[in-house]
């Protein structure tokens, strides 16, 4: 699991790198690493979020969630509607291991 925060959509993440870090561990329990803030959306997207979007669709909001097998390749995207432990998620993940 890794995290890339973004202010793509809305504004809603005007914070620095450590205030984002700091705010994720202490509102979700976060302990997974989390990147720089950079751009996910649009002719901007860094080459990862290039990559992911031509393979399974672009994030439409905050919170999405992309599955990459062992060998690179993105298998699912899940948006901001799917929590992490949501069945359908857990489920695909299960399948990968």
């Amino acid at each position: 699991m890794l995290g890339f925060p973004a202010n793509d959509f809305a504004g809603q993440e005007p914070r620095s790198d450590d205030e984002i870090a700091d705010f994720c561990q202490a509102n979700y329990g976060v302990t997974f690493p989390m990147f720089s803030k950079t751009v996910v959306t649009g002719d901007d997207a860094n080459a990862l979020f290039r990559r992911l979007g031509a393979a399974a669709g672009a994030p439409e909001w905050n919170f999405n969630k992309y599955l990459v097998d062992r060998e690179g390749k993105v298998v699912a995207r899940f948006g901001a509607g799917t929590e992490p432990d949501a069945p359908e998620l857990v489920g695909k993940l299960d399948s990968l291991l």
